[in-house]
């Protein structure tokens, strides 16, 4: 849930999907928090409601009829054209393990 949230935050402002670029090329995040925005997390459950999400021990993935979905989405080259540029140029640097370290230090805090 904390990488969901930090990449919906990071998309709600350039200066911020610039910071995530640089993390995800530097592969440090030097950002020390963000937000979490409770409508992410009535989504989330919409979506499992939908079946297009699946809750698994370790957070969530995308069942069956969610991968078909997506692929109707990508059909469509006009829809999401920003996300899609940011999500390509970041690919997989920005990992689970990379967010994990900056929460561990809100816990020390």
């Amino acid at each position: 849930m904390p990488r969901l949230h930090l990449f919906n935050w990071a998309l709600k402002r350039t200066d911020r999907i610039k910071k995530l670029v640089d993390a995800a090329n530097a592969k440090a995040l030097q950002i020390t928090a963000w937000g979490f925005d409770p409508a992410l997390a009535i989504a989330i459950r919409f979506a499992v409601a939908e079946n297009l999400v699946q809750s698994t021990s370790t957070g969530y993935q995308l069942s069956e009829k969610g991968r078909n979905f997506v692929v109707e989405i990508l059909k469509d080259p006009d829809a999401f054209t920003s996300e899609r540029l940011l999500l390509v140029e970041i690919g997989k640097d920005i990992t689970e393990a990379m967010v994990e370290k900056v929460a561990k230090g809100w816990e020390s805090s």
